[in-house]
């Protein structure tokens, strides 16, 4: 049988931290702090719930981070 694979460490960081950024500086921020997929989108957008490891998604109203979360 073959082994379970193990998910890639996720980047230590605080979702919360993101909320009130403009949506141009929450992305760099997250890239630098190693997020290897940053996801924008409007508010009430129909999105797939599975788990992604190394994901972070950003609600963005008015250019501006309203609700953050990884996966």
């Amino acid at each position: 049988m073959a082994p379970i694979p193990s998910p890639s460490a996720q980047p230590d960081d605080t979702p919360g931290a993101y909320v009130g950024l403009a949506s141009e500086a929450a992305e760099r921020r997250a890239r630098g702090h190693g997020w290897s997929t940053v996801r924008s989108l409007p508010p009430g957008a129909i999105v797939t719930m599975e788990f992604r490891s190394g994901r972070i998604n950003f609600e963005v109203a008015a250019g501006v981070v309203t609700r953050c979360w990884v996966g």
